[in-house]
């Protein structure tokens, strides 16, 4: 059959498929901008206190991050790599876990979500 065919067909629908994910995400973030407005609590906050000092994997929207909490702030949460230490917004945090272990206790070596 002709390449071209396949194009035609599955290209509009590839479009729309990418079109939906971005509509989605910009609601999502229009949501957090009122919300962060409004002045409401976040839950997520009180959530990542239970975690200090422990080694987690936070997930935001675009990326994850591995390390230990060490502080949870109003609007933030501070997070140590080895090497560095980096301040993730709260607004924005989808997901924190504790870094999964084996049964001897080793953390594993691949995380699969």
């Amino acid at each position: 059959m002709n390449p071209a065919i396949y194009i035609a067909i599955f290209m509009p629908l590839l479009l729309m498929l990418w079109a939906q994910r971005y509509e989605s995400r910009r609601l999502l973030m229009k949501h957090i901008r009122a919300a962060k407005k409004r002045r409401e609590e976040n839950p997520m906050q009180e959530l990542a206190k239970r975690f200090i000092g422990k080694e987690c994997l936070i997930y935001t929207f675009g990326n994850q991050l591995t390390g230990t909490i060490t502080e949870v702030t109003d609007g933030a949460i501070l997070v140590d790599n080895k090497s560095e230490t980096e301040a993730v917004n709260l607004d924005f945090v989808v997901r924190i876990r504790e870094y999964p272990r084996g049964k001897n206790g080793k953390k594993k070596s691949v995380v699969l979500d």
